[in-house]
Formats: structure tokens, sequence, C-alpha cells
């Protein structure tokens, strides 16, 4: 009877310890546990800070925190400031109507990396929504360079058609140069045929 309550009592444990042995891993990674602004809050008013606790403390080297805008803009903030599981940063500029995305990273105790994001939306019923990005302009540099090129394109034509015009009627008919060398020719024949025959006689 002894041997049967001692046998069942090292099952007990030794079922108790497989069942705790995965656990391990787990708990040695850091996650987060409370966020200011909250996931998915809606706020009629601008944050001025975002603060973030974890499960474990956290390493002031390692922890990052970042705010980006809707057009995925990083929003102006302080770096980090850590105290034992919390983080927060210092928003810089006042905050537009809009949705804002929170992204962190941090190490656990093991060393694990670990990163998340989230989204919270501005909704200050007082506050003009965030502008959209405009599309870009040419500077004005660059559209006077532009207009002068085209100019220049524009002068350069007139001159090349003169020039061409120029060389066509600067010069004689083909035909008529032709025509003149066989008058020519037939006249120097004829010359030479009427001394030939003054010699004769």
């Amino acid at each position: 009877m002894r041997t049967r309550t001692v046998s069942a009592l090292l099952a007990a444990l030794f079922t108790a310890a497989l069942l705790l042995v995965p656990a391990t891993p787990a708990a040695a990674h850091n996650s987060l546990q409370e966020a200011t602004p909250a996931r998915d809050a809606r706020l009629t008013t601008a944050p001025t800070q975002v603060t973030l606790r974890f499960l474990q403390r956290l390493n002031p080297a390692f922890t990052t925190i970042t705010l980006r805008d809707a057009t995925d803009r990083q929003v102006p903030a302080s770096a980090p400031a850590v105290d034992g599981a919390t983080g927060t940063v210092t928003i810089e500029e006042p905050l537009a109507n809009g949705t804002y995305t929170v992204a962190y990273r941090v190490v656990s105790r093991d060393g694990h990396p670990v990163q998340g994001s989230y989204r919270f939306t501005v909704a200050d019923p007082a506050a003009p929504p965030a502008a959209a990005p405009s599309p870009a302009t040419p500077s004005p540099a660059a559209s006077a360079d532009v207009s002068a090129g085209a100019a220049a394109g524009a002068d350069a034509s007139p001159a090349s058609a003169d020039a061409s015009t120029g060389a066509d009627d600067g010069g004689l008919p083909v035909g008529i140069l032709v025509g003149g060398a066989v008058a020519a020719v037939a006249a120097a024949g004829v010359t030479a045929l009427l001394l030939r025959r003054r010699r004769a006689s």
C-alpha cells in the first residue's frame, strides 16, 4: 500500500514538471501589458505622450518607441524615457486629426527581441483634419530651364530653315550648268574646225 502511494506521488510530480517546462521559455519573453493611448482608441483630444508598460524591466539602450502618421511620416518625439518596465516618449508637435501608428521594439531578459505595433485615432471636433501631402511641383529654376530650352529650340528652327533655303537659292540650277558646259564644248569645236579650214586654204 505504501509503495503504491509513493509511486502515485512520483507520477503526479513528474506530470506537473512536464506541464511547467513548456511555460518557462514563454515566461522569459517580454510583452506589452498596457498602452496609453490604448490600442484602437478614438481620442477627442490629441495626446502629448505615448506610454507603454511591459511585463519585464526595459533596457534603455535597447528600447525603441516611434509614432507615425497616416502618410507614414515619423512624428517628431523624444527618446524613450525608461522607468522599470515602462517606456514613455513625448510628442514634439501637435497631432492633427487622423490615424497614428505606435511601433515598439524591446529586448527580453533572455536577449530575445520583441517588437509590435498598434493604431489609435485622433478625432478632435475642434481640430482640422490632417493635411494630405501635396503633389510635387517643379522648382522655379527647373521651370526656367525648361522654358529656356523650349525658346532655344523655337529660335533654332527658323535658322535651320533659312540655312536650308539659302543653300538651295544660292547656287545655279544643275540644268543650266550642264547646258552651258555643252555649249562651251560645241563652240570650241566649231572654232577649231574653222581654224583648220583657214589653214588649209
